[in-house]
């Protein structure tokens, strides 16, 4: 007997073999068949799904839970576009403090809306004795008032208050950790609004580390949070490279460095498991840190690298050695010559054809740099939804010849390089129905096109959200199309991606999100 058989749907598989389907029977969890095969089976459990249509659960291949939580029960000063307006965000923040002395953070924080970067002296007029820190939108940089820069080391460089990539993790450090149960709970919060979007499994981007890592003991709230039944859907973590150290393993080992006990890509379980290793290459384009091959349009400099490049193919050869799958952040043209450089010395020194090495971002990818892609097998990990809602800012600051290079779609996959979506959620919407819309159509919210040749077509922009993301996360066994054997994850959508007008894809109604085969509500279930 079926523990659920779902029927009157469209059910758009994924899979080649069966590409769409009627019916489908769920036992303990996974999907046990389509169509025929299951339509004549008892089930305790028979839902009408009244015409809609599905898809595999959406799988965000990078984002940042803890943060996201964070910013959703924290100030925020998104939306002003006033110096006095940002600030006045700040003294209610600081009013509703008790203790003088404490730390008051702010988010939202955008200097491209308030036409300059604010600065400690700014802040200093409304801090009153707290220790103010008011993070960047794009997560590589922050705001902080004199009371923190008295604290900093004094070789931390900073442009009046304004700390960019390390930097900022010196101010970062003065304030470490959370605590596992806030970070449980953000984690939680998190969770409920990918629910909501459709997606069932994610990958953290990056925990443990000086950047974006919140306590040196990241991975125990993970676990807290699912034993608190906060974890809804699945995750795989990405541990921060500078995690690592040097350890003494036998030499026919061959690793340098590694976490304790050798643990790597892999471990873990469908809920919870480790993933890639996260290395930094350079910052971002909101802060105007993306490191490139050439200046920024209209500025007298191109970004810049996290370390010198020795250091990060150190970086990268290490993790590469020891074992683990690699997630290369590397938005601009230049980090991105660091790293294919970097990976491609790794695979020399130590081949292993199925690493599934990818890049994050992808930003700014120059032409000749594509067939270097395919040739080391590297996944493109985008975010669509960056052009969405920034296209016309990064269009700009690269000029006319770089634009249409931004975030590419049809240009990795006509060299055969994995396309897989992804959000960086908080950083910006982490809707994949609104970004496979921008897939396809490669317009801004002002309605300006940015690199329309690099359109893709709505099935691919729907593969690089569930098969592709899938892969990337090796999770290709268990996840990523509806097919018989694996996770019955999948989402219930009010109308077909792909036969709706192409401007109204963003705006289906996610009618329900399945993960186990129960309909996910906020909590892990038992399997259906």
């Amino acid at each position: 007997m079926l523990c659920t058989r779902l029927t009157n749907a469209r059910f758009l598989t994924m899979d080649p073999d069966h590409p769409v389907a009627h019916e489908l029977g769920i036992w303990r969890g996974r999907i046990v068949g389509l169509d025929d095969a299951v339509a004549a089976l008892p089930a305790r459990e028979v839902i009408d799904l009244q015409g809609a249509t599905v898809l595999p659960g959406f799988i965000d291949s990078h984002v940042h839970l803890p943060w996201t939580g964070f910013k959703q029960n924290t100030a925020s000063m998104a939306g002003c576009t006033r110096i006095d307006d940002a600030l006045a965000v700040v003294a209610e923040a600081v009013a509703r403090k008790n203790s003088p002395g404490s730390w008051v953070s702010i988010v939202g924080y955008d200097q491209r809306a308030l036409g300059r970067h604010l600065t400690a002296a700014d802040l200093d007029g409304v801090g009153r004795g707290h220790k103010l820190y008011v993070l960047h939108d794009s997560g590589h940089g922050c705001v902080v008032n004199t009371a923190v820069l008295d604290l900093l080391p004094a070789d931390v460089p900073h442009e009046n208050g304004f700390l960019a990539e390390g930097a900022m993790g010196a101010a970062r450090a003065l304030r470490l950790p959370y605590s596992q149960e806030e970070l449980a709970e953000s984690i939680g919060r998190a969770a409920r609004t990918c629910l909501a979007e459709g997606i069932t499994a994610c990958a953290e981007a990056g925990i443990g580390g000086a950047l974006f890592g919140h306590t040196p003991v990241e991975l125990g709230a993970y676990q807290l949070a699912r034993e608190k039944g906060l974890l809804p859907l699945r995750v795989q973590l990405m541990v921060s490279a500078d995690r690592l150290r040097p350890v003494g393993a036998h030499e026919a080992d061959g690793i340098p460095k590694a976490l304790d006990l050798g643990l790597r890509t892999g471990f873990g379980d469908d809920w919870l498991s480790v993933g890639a290793l996260k290395i930094f290459t350079d910052g971002g384009m909101m802060a105007r840190t993306a490191a490139l091959s050439a200046p920024y349009e209209g500025m007298g400099h191109a970004g810049q690298l996290q370390d010198d490049p020795d250091v990060l193919t150190r970086s990268i050869v290490d993790g590469h050695l020891a074992g683990w799958q690699l997630a290369v952040h590397a938005i601009g043209d230049r980090a991105a010559d660091v790293a294919l450089d970097a990976l491609e010395e790794a695979q020399r020194l130590r081949p292993r054809p199925d690493a599934r090495h990818r890049i994050e971002h992808a930003g700014l990818i120059r032409p000749d740099q594509l067939p270097r892609f395919a040739r080391l097998g590297i996944s493109a990990v985008v975010q669509p939804n960056f052009l969405r809602y920034f296209g016309d800012d990064y269009a700009t600051i690269m000029g006319e010849e770089r634009a249409p290079w931004l975030y590419r779609g049809r240009g990795f996959l006509d060299h055969g390089i994995t396309l897989v979506g992804s959000s960086d959620r908080p950083v910006t919407d982490g809707s994949p129905l609104r970004a496979v819309q921008f897939m396809v159509e490669r317009a801004s919210e002002s309605g300006r096109r940015i690199g329309p040749d690099e359109a893709i077509t709505v099935d691919e922009a729907l593969y690089a959200y569930t098969v592709a993301g899938a892969h990337a996360c090796r999770w290709e066994d268990s996840a990523g199309s509806l097919t018989p054997g694996k996770r019955a994850d999948l989402v219930v959508l009010a109308d077909d991606p792909r036969r709706v007008d192409v401007s109204r894809i963003g705006d289906i109604e996610v009618v329900a999100t399945y993960v186990d085969g129960r309909e996910a509500r906020g909590a892990i279930g038992a399997a259906g």
